[in-house]
């Protein structure tokens, strides 16, 4: 997975506007993160697996994907 890979998702698939990542950070404008991590990102100078914003988008993007497969499967059992 690469950064405009996520990026694609997220414009075909808005993240809600607040989320709560993790017990201790709350997210409240998704798109304005989202922003931050790709500017972060193409201006990294570092391996991309180094980059901090990487690692967030990374969270963000699997805690997106696990909240979307577990409102379909809901779905499906109603």
């Amino acid at each position: 997975m690469t950064p405009e890979e996520i990026k694609r998702y997220f414009e075909a698939t808005p993240p809600p506007q607040e989320m709560d990542w993790k017990p201790w950070a709350k997210i409240t404008d998704s798109q304005l993160f989202l922003k931050s991590c790709y500017l972060t990102i193409d201006n990294y100078k570092g391996s991309l697996d180094m980059c901090p914003a990487w690692w967030h988008l990374k969270e963000v993007y699997m805690l997106v994907r696990r909240g979307s497969q577990g409102a379909k499967s809901e779905n499906q059992t109603e």
